[in-house]
């Protein structure tokens, strides 16, 4: 095929040509064979091209937490692309990042009082995995270079994040990504914890088998820990009651940075600004995307406590202390998005109505409690994790029928990990709206084979 290009070459788009885009994480043949088409949102609705309403289970991708077209949100990026388009975050500034990184910060609790931002949670990561390392070097702890994840544990799809990450189709493709990781075990017993709203009575003691890896490595070799308060993307593990503390404690005794990532816990999904205001935690750096636009522009960050920042804070002020950083860092669209979604969910106290809808979020959940094919589920926040028995030969194809179901058939979005169900509706959701959502699963599960 002829590609050279031409100004006088037609670049119109080939009507309903699906082949060009390469889907993530998504199978493309049957995408491409049977496509899931949305072409606009309001609220908590989704819309087909043919006018088909859908109700968003999701959020989005756990990140739509205002719903969908707020009116102040949309404002505020349209005044804001016609204001300032682009300023480089390198050597320059704008006012609204400046003004969205002291709103962040004082939101989180403690003392994480800096803020350095990214364009997704991938990059959020791997920047925090970046900044743990270059603190011990600059702080005279060089040695100090494991980086401790968990199994089952998802941090985005940078190499940091997939190699501190153990979810394993997420890494085996990928040679040996980096060195000197370790990984705890993950938190999810069936036998123990099936059926648990909210935080699991057993598996504080796990937090202990980092003390294991502190012995086989000696802790002058590790720099940081990063967890999930609550592990999203794997199928909705809540941290068990004492665990994130229990971590806390014994990385404060070995010197040991500890990072959560709140990529999907932040902005109200367990009904807290925080995860870890919710469990009384401050971890020494707070990964965060996806709530902080709503979902409406890509935009991370890091939150980071002040020992951390203050020790880069040193030698002659003319020279750069962290060699790091994005093209995008600090977009003004995105920092005007995120003003706006902080307004929204302030104003509209969508963080306290997250919890208060939590107990009839899990009612709701356990009502599935029962259906064909159920094996356990797990609540937390405005989170459900469902899971069904896999087909004998054919892991994940239970699941991704029920997700095609709902779709087509129910007008309901869920997103699906294997054979697992997640759900995270927005946090404007309505309790008719959360009867609406198990109804209708709990009628598709009953038409599963």
């Amino acid at each position: 095929m002829n590609k050279e290009y031409s100004k006088d070459k037609d670049w119109e788009a080939t009507p309903n040509n699906l082949e060009p885009f390469w889907l993530p994480f998504t199978p493309n043949r049957n995408f491409k064979n049977n496509p899931r088409m949305i072409s606009r949102a309001k609220g908590m609705y989704y819309y087909t091209p043919t006018g088909d309403k859908i109700i968003d289970g999701t959020a989005g991708l756990w990140c739509c937490n205002a719903g969908h077209g707020h009116p102040h949100i949309v404002e505020a990026i349209q005044t804001q692309a016609g204001e300032l388009d682009y300023a480089p975050a390198f050597q320059f500034g704008h006012p609204k990042v400046f003004e969205l990184a002291s709103r962040l910060t004082m939101m989180a609790p403690g003392d994480l009082d800096y803020c350095f931002f990214s364009n997704s949670g991938s990059e959020a990561v791997d920047s925090a995995l970046k900044i743990a390392l270059a603190y011990h070097n600059v702080s005279g702890s060089g040695s100090r270079t494991r980086l401790i994840g968990r199994e089952r544990g998802y941090h985005g799809v940078g190499f940091g994040g997939i190699s501190v990450g153990g979810i394993v189709n997420n890494r085996k493709f990928f040679g040996g990504l980096l060195t000197g990781t370790d990984h705890m075990p993950h938190t999810y017993n069936r036998e123990k914890t099936a059926f648990t709203k909210g935080e699991p009575e057993w598996g504080a003691h796990l937090a202990d088998t980092l003390n294991d890896i502190v012995t086989l490595h000696d802790p002058s070799t590790i720099a940081a820990v990063i967890v999930e308060p609550m592990a999203g993307s794997t199928g909705v593990l809540p941290a068990p009651k004492g665990y994130l503390k229990r971590l806390r404690e014994i990385c404060d005794q070995h010197g040991i940075l500890l990072i959560f990532d709140e990529v999907i816990t932040a902005f109200g999904r367990l009904g807290f600004a925080t995860a870890a205001e919710r469990y009384g935690v401050i971890p020494d750096m707070m990964t965060f995307a996806k709530g902080v636009t709503s979902g409406t522009v890509p935009m991370g960050g890091v939150l980071v406590r002040d020992h951390v920042y203050k020790t880069f804070m040193n030698g002659p002020e003319h020279v750069i202390e962290l060699f790091h950083g994005y093209t995008y860092s600090g977009h003004p669209l995105a920092a005007a998005a995120g003003i706006a979604s902080m307004d929204v969910y302030r104003n509209e106290g969508l963080f306290e109505r997250a919890l208060s809808l939590e107990d009839k979020w899990a009612d709701a959940a356990m009502s599935l409690k029962g259906q064909p094919h159920i094996v356990d589920i797990r609540t937390v926040g405005l989170v459900a994790g469902i899971d069904l028995e896999s087909r004998n030969g054919a892991v994940g194809a239970r699941g991704f029928e029920l997700m095609e179901r709902c779709f087509g058939d129910e007008g309901l979005m869920v997103r699906v990990t294997g054979d697992t169900i997640a759900l995270s509706p927005p946090l404007i959701i309505e309790e008719s709206q959360i009867a609406e959502i198990f109804e209708k699963l709990a009628r598709q599960l009953k038409k599963l084979d």
